[in-house]
Formats: structure tokens, C-alpha cells, sequence
């Protein structure tokens, strides 16, 4: 049986509900999730039946499984659901989403949001093994914008204060740049792909996908790559803003330990790492003699706008 951290979680929440006397900390600890995280999914489970609450999760998560591991039979995606037989899971099934197991394969949805069956939690699962939790309450791309200033304007004042802790001569010293930590030795193409994949890394993290296969970094590749996930990302971040989506959710808990990711944050991290990159990318160009763009910063762009 495959096994994920779905079932923990699960298994965890119910604990929390059954014995009160539970320390709330502990539990959150043991499924890898913020007591905030962790306290939503209870209440989750404590305002929508706990056993109503598994069998559909279980079965959105069936319904995953159906379409991504097509070589695995029907009854070993029931077993993993909690079914003894394969007619009891198809019924189930059926009533479940109006269309039987093999005919669900045969003829899959377009959108993993597909796979929710309605609840009164709004906790949902989330591809490939984690659960997806409704924001608490609305927020816009506005505010998101507002909080990246924010977090600009409060990091250069920590910069500044932990600038002023080192002598004069240390100020003063050339800078040989470290960038460690968004990619270590990086070449003109490395920053390429590395900005490619990141669009196709949280696409597929936010369906539910596999790693992106980032074997094609020829500029023909790469340009290929960029045109089907550069467009995807857009309507992705477009759809989350006219949802006012930006505080959703989603564990995934495929990472050990399990994250929790805002869409918000996601967002906001492809904005903050894509513009590190493409600034040493436009470096990098200007280096190596092309010197007729600036495409690292907004603004121009902005500004046109702003004149239509």
C-alpha cells in the first residue's frame, strides 16, 4: 500500500477530537504542521463528521490516484481508500462523482479542483498527498503587494542594523557576491532554467504533478518550456487574484517535514527569487556584449501602462 502523510494527519486530528486531554502542541508536532495549521484541520473535522471527513478526503485522493497511477489496478486504489472490494468502492465512487472508476480514467477532468467533492469544511485533499485549507478569511494581490513592500522596507532596516555591528574596513571592502542558496555556481543558462523551473516546479506542486523534467536547457528548449509554463503561471496567479485567493492553503506533505504553503507566499517568492535571478541574468548578457535592454527592472514597463 502506498502511503503518504494524509492518513497521519487524519489520524492525528481524530486523536485530537477523542481524547481532549491531549496536548494540541504535541499533536501538531507529531503531524509536522504549525498549531495553526494543525487546529484548523481539527476544527475541520470536528465541524464536518470525522468519518464523513475521511471517506472524502480518501476518495479525492482515489480519485487522484485513478488518473495519475494508471498502472495500478482499480481494487488497489480502493484498498488504499478503505474499501474491501472493488464493488463497494465503485459504488461509492459512483455516487460520489457520477461516474465509475474505469470511466473517470477513460475520460479524466481538466483541473485538479475537479476532484473536490463538496463539504462543509472546505478542507479539501491536495495532490499528491496533502490537504488544501481555505483561507480564514479574504485577501487581494493588494494586499500582498502592500506586504512585499513591507517585508523590502523591515529586511533593509535589519540589513542597515546588522551592518552597523561591522568596521569601516569591512563596509568599505569590494564584494565578491554570494548567492547561495538561489543557485550556487550559476552560469547564464543555469539562471534560465532555473527561472523556467521554478514556474514548472510550482505549477506542478499546486497540481499535484511530479519534479518538472528540466533536461532541455538548450535556448530552443528552454524557450519551449517558458511558452507552456510562463502562460500557465500567469492565468494561474490571474486566477488567484480574482478569487482573492491569496491566503489558501495547501499542505504538501510529500516534503519530510510537511510544508504549508500560502498561495500568496508562492506567489510572492516566484516574484522575489525570479527578479534575484533575471537581474544576474541581465548582468550576465550585459557581460557578454548585449547591452540594448533592460529587462530587469518593472518599471518602464509599468509606466507605459499607465499612459494607455
Amino acid at each position: 500500500m502506498q502511503t503518504d502523510g494524509l492518513d497521519r494527519i487524519l489520524d492525528l486530528a481524530q486523536a485530537g477530537l477523542d481524547d481532549p486531554t491531549l496536548s494540541a502542541e504535541q499533536l501538531a508536532a507529531r503531524a509536522h504542521l504549525s498549531r495553526f495549521h494543525f487546529d484548523r484541520v481539527v476544527r475541520a473535522a470536528g465541524g464536518e463528521p470525522p468519518g464523513a471527513l475521511r471517506r472524502r478526503l480518501l476518495l479525492e485522493r482515489a480519485a487522484h490516484r485513478l488518473l495519475r497511477q494508471r498502472d495500478r489496478s482499480v481494487l488497489d486504489v480502493a484498498v488504499e481508500a478503505g474499501y474491501g472490494s472493488h464493488e463497494a468502492f465503485t459504488r461509492a465512487f459512483t455516487r460520489a462523482y457520477g461516474v465509475t472508476p474505469s470511466g473517470w480514467r477513460a475520460d479524466p477532468p481538466p483541473t485538479t479542483r475537479s476532484l473536490e467533492l463538496p463539504g462543509a469544511s472546505g478542507v479539501h485533499f491536495h495532490p499528491p498527498g496533502g490537504l488544501r485549507l481555505p483561507a480564514h478569511r479574504k485577501e487581494s494581490s493588494m494586499d500582498v503587494l502592500q506586504q512585499l513592500v513591507d517585508h523590502h522596507v523591515d529586511s533593509l532596516t535589519d540589513l542597515v542594523a546588522a551592518a552597523a555591528t561591522l568596521p569601516d574596513d569591512v563596509l568599505d571592502q569590494p564584494i565578491t557576491q554570494s548567492v547561495e542558496g538561489v543557485d550556487d555556481d550559476p552560469t547564464l543558462r543555469g539562471l534560465l532554467n532555473g527561472m523556467v523551473t521554478q514556474e514548472e516546479h510550482w505549477l506542478s506542486a499546486l497540481r499535484g504533478g511530479p519534479w518538472p523534467d528540466e533536461s532541455d536547457q538548450t535556448p530552443a528548449g528552454l524557450a519551449a518550456r517558458h511558452e507552456v509554463a510562463g502562460r500557465d503561471w500567469k492565468a494561474f496567479v490571474a486566477a488567484s487574484i480574482a478569487d482573492e485567493a491569496m491566503l489558501d492553503t495547501f499542505v504538501d506533505t510529500t516534503c519530510e517535514p510537511p510544508a504549508t504553503h500560502s498561495v500568496g507566499g508562492v506567489i510572492a517568492h516566484v516574484v522575489t527569487f525570479g527578479a534575484v535571478r533575471r537581474t544576474m541574468a541581465v548582468g550576465a548578457l550585459w557581460t557578454a556584449g548585449i547591452r540594448d535592454f533592460d529587462k530587469a527592472d518593472p518599471r518602464p514597463m509599468l509606466d507605459a501602462l499607465a499612459t494607455r
